[in-house]
């Protein structure tokens, strides 16, 4: 697997690289924003450690960018205010851990991704049965599959759908769907709620539907027929 590593801090990328060589990932260092979006190109990664506070491009602009590759990313920083976090997960980071970090926290975070895209891959190939038209979750194994192609979602994006699908019919309000997704009492705006909901029908294609908004109140889940 390679893993593209993206700070300016050279001390800080040699250390990662040498780590993850130990653990026998190929590698890749880039020091500016700008220069990871080319190395994602061009090198196409499976995975990205990213930091925010980049030359030329910050770590959250990168980051949207990288989703429109489909690429994996965990978020390194010293950053740790709670607000940074909720914009790196809603920039689309698959992870966020704050520096100064623990080297085998950071491969054990490595593999949890690989783990949890490997187990769409083989859920695919070894139950034929699940592929047929419609949204099916498996909360055992948080993953989705859209017409048996799996979804590539975020922890985050994964606990809205599943939340919503459990409850089908229900409205929930914002500050409810924090609570009960987000687990923890809100410090920022709650528009945090519609930006996942964009991003999550975004992902779910001609399924966007199923999540519906209640103008004025929130959100519900709700199964629709679709045409092929």
């Amino acid at each position: 697997m390679k893993i593209l590593i993206v700070d300016d801090d050279e001390l800080i990328t040699n250390l990662i690289d040498e780590n993850l060589k130990m653990e026998g990932f190929d590698t890749a260092i880039c020091h500016d924003g700008i220069a990871a979006l080319e190395a994602a190109e061009s090198y196409k990664p499976d995975l990205v450690i990213l930091d925010i506070m980049l030359p030329g491009m910050d770590g959250f602009h990168v980051c949207r960018k990288l989703q429109k590759l489909n690429i994996p990313v965990i978020m390194l920083t010293a950053k740790g205010d709670i607000t940074d976090k909720l914009i790196g997960l809603e920039a689309g980071a698959d992870d966020y851990m704050v520096k100064p970090f623990d080297s085998r926290e950071l491969i054990a975070r490595i593999y949890t991704i690989f783990r949890r895209i490997d187990k769409i891959s083989r859920r695919l190939s070894e139950k034929s049965d699940e592929k047929k038209a419609g949204i099916y979750i498996n909360e055992e194994e948080m993953t989705v599959l859209a017409d048996g192609n799996p979804v590539d979602l975020t922890p985050t994006e994964y606990r809205l759908l599943s939340f919503l699908s459990r409850n089908p019919g229900k409205v929930f309000n914002r500050n409810e769907l924090l609570d009960a997704v987000w687990g923890y009492e809100f410090l920022g705006d709650s528009r945090t709620v519609d930006i996942h909901v964009q991003r999550l029908r975004k992902k779910l294609g001609r399924y966007s539907a199923n999540i519906e908004t209640v103008f004025g109140i929130g959100y519900r889940y709700r199964e629709h027929d679709h045409e092929a």
